[in-house]
């Protein structure tokens, strides 16, 4: 009896001995992973273009160390409440370059046009600053088209007469975007601090000389029209 309980103990010594070794071993090879890889920045699903970032987007994933560049993310915060200039694969790595802190700013191909009142049929309401709206024309025949292909543009701030930014002054509707919260972004459209006197929107070079050429004869005027892809995230 004596004999069976010492293999007993012998053999769980030696079984815990092993796991024991194998432990250690399977430590050493995570630490020497580790040292050989990178936690980077990348989205947990697709994000469309236009779409600003927030934490709960992102996660980490470890890249090869030869495989890491300088223009990749490490820090979740780099790249939350920044906008998307580009889509942003899943799980691909944020790069600096495809992120923008500045969103209601024009990209390298675009400038800041505010639109003659004269060009202007009708402006939605609801439209704030870093919306993004859809273009229409209408003509004096009775012709009416939307513009530039289906394209959505950007709006760079909403004017009131008094030539104040039109939002809530009590929940600031670019403020609930960066929060990601939705509901906040429909209820702060509907209390404005004023009606809507002016609009800048980001168009190319192309796009504000084909709303000109078509406006500025007196012809036609431009509808724009809120999109709802300003709240709805993907």
């Amino acid at each position: 009896m004596n004999r069976r309980r010492s293999l007993l103990i012998s053999a769980a010594a030696a079984l815990l001995a092993g796991l024991l070794v194998y432990g250690v071993y399977v430590l050493q090879v995570s630490q020497v992973e580790l040292q050989m890889t990178v936690q980077v920045v990348v989205p947990k699903d697709f994000i469309r273009a236009g779409v600003l970032i927030r934490e709960d987007m992102l996660e980490h994933k470890a890249v090869p160390l030869g495989a890491y560049t300088e223009d990749m993310m490490t820090q979740l915060s780099d790249a939350a409440g920044r906008e998307a200039a580009i889509p942003l694969g899943a799980k691909e790595p944020i790069l600096a370059w495809k992120v923008n802190r500045y969103h209601l700013l024009p990209n390298a191909e675009e400038a800041t046009f505010q639109i003659p009142k004269e060009y202007v049929l009708s402006i939605s309401n609801g439209i704030r600053a870093g919306d993004q709206v859809r273009l229409y024309v209408s003509g004096l025949d009775g012709s009416s088209r939307r513009l530039f292909d289906g394209q959505e543009v950007r709006v760079a701030s909403v004017k009131s007469s008094s030539n104040v930014e039109i939002d809530n002054p009590k929940s600031s509707n670019l403020l609930s975007k960066v929060e990601g919260d939705e509901e906040k972004m429909y209820a702060s459209r509907l209390e404005a601090n004023g009606a809507i006197d002016a609009v800048n929107l980001n168009l190319t070079e192309a796009q504000w000389l084909q709303i000109d050429a078509l406006c500025n004869t007196k012809k036609a005027k431009l509808v724009i029209a809120f999109s709802s892809t300003s709240i709805l995230q993907p």
